[in-house]
């Protein structure tokens, strides 16, 4: 039986605090983190468990070599996938996030590899910034604050 619950996705992160961060998201949300290889650190690093505190045990972790092994694996539907991007043609508070989501974010300093955007342009979104001081946003921050907009009609009823 399919999983039918929201899953928060980073591909190849390379930071060990926002992915220690985000995993104690998933844990507060009841979100599985799936985590795509190559990684910019050790899933044992010091600094994944430091941020995900004693929360890291609880993650529901699964982990694949390549995007192209969670595809095969998981067999997304393509309106499922909601890939994020700082240049994102949609904004996150334009979709209806259906509760088998898969809400997908790349690494820190490059984002989304092209062949995982190519033909995915009208499943790309940006979280909207005002001031033209900032390019981006720290990846931590930007999958929080996504997944609770994507989850916002299960906490308004």
């Amino acid at each position: 039986m399919p999983d039918t619950r929201m899953k928060l996705v980073l591909v190849t992160p390379e930071i060990p605090g926002n992915t220690g961060t985000i995993g104690r998201t998933c844990v507060a949300l009841d979100l599985e983190l799936i985590l795509i290889r190559p990684y910019g650190f050790s899933i044992d690093d010091k600094a994944v468990r430091r941020a995900g505190l004693d929360y890291w045990k609880h993650v529901r972790l699964s982990e694949y070599d390549s995007w192209q092994a969670f595809l095969e694996d998981r067999h997304p539907p393509r309106e499922s996938l909601f890939l994020f991007e700082d240049d994102g043609a949609g904004s996150v508070y334009e979709p209806h996030y259906p509760d088998d989501a898969y809400l997908v974010f790349g690494r820190e300093t490059k984002g989304l590899q092209a062949e995982i955007l190519e033909g995915m342009e009208d499943r790309i979104f940006h979280l909207p910034m005002l001031s033209p001081h900032i390019r981006s946003l720290n990846l931590a921050n930007a999958a929080t604050a996504v997944v609770y907009q994507a989850m916002r009609a299960r906490f308004t009823g």
